[in-house]
């Protein structure tokens, strides 16, 4: 008995020793590996025929982004900091315009950084098909796809969450 307590005792004081903080990495590194994992990206042209395919372009950008830069007819507006709520089946806030999370979604923002970290979120999510648009909208626009501007008259009602409305009307729709 005496010689069970000692063990006990001795697995008591045993000293764990202490993991290693991990090491800093840069935020390009985890860009890096943000689109490792959403592999194929998109570039603009390719974006734009997968959306004759089905795909869902999804714009990240902020409303005042979208009304000083102008938008990209046929996509759906989620603001980066609602995505995996409006996308997530479970999370009582999903966007009735996307599908299912097996549907492709093509996210893009301004140049293409936040919306790769957006996609590997999503694909964590259980969304295999999400990935982003290389150079983002500016790639979109200097690439001489689709474009126009969003007037203040056209913003859905203020009423509505963010990231709820559906999809922009297509080009030749309005």
């Amino acid at each position: 008995m005496i010689r069970l307590q000692r063990e006990r005792l001795r697995v008591a004081l045993t000293r764990w020793a202490r993991q290693p903080w991990p090491v800093r990495r840069s935020v390009d590194d985890l860009l890096a590996e943000a689109q490792k994992r959403i592999a194929p990206r998109l570039d603009p042209e390719d974006a734009h025929r997968e959306t004759a395919n089905g795909a869902l372009l999804v714009d990240l950008r902020s409303q005042d982004e979208r009304r000083l830069h102008g938008i990209v007819p046929g996509s759906l507006h989620i603001p980066r900091s609602v995505l995996e709520w409006r996308v997530d089946p479970d999370s009582g806030y999903t966007n009735p315009y996307i599908a299912t999370v097996d549907c492709r979604l093509v996210l893009f923002c301004r140049h293409g950084f936040s919306s790769s970290f957006a996609a590997a979120s999503l694909r964590e999510l259980g969304c295999r098909n999400a990935t982003d648009m290389v150079g983002g909208f500016d790639a979109w626009k200097s690439a001489g796809l689709p474009v126009r501007s969003l007037d203040e008259d056209e913003e859905r009602d203020r009423e509505e969450l963010p990231g709820m409305g559906a999809p922009e009307p297509a080009v030749g729709d309005h």
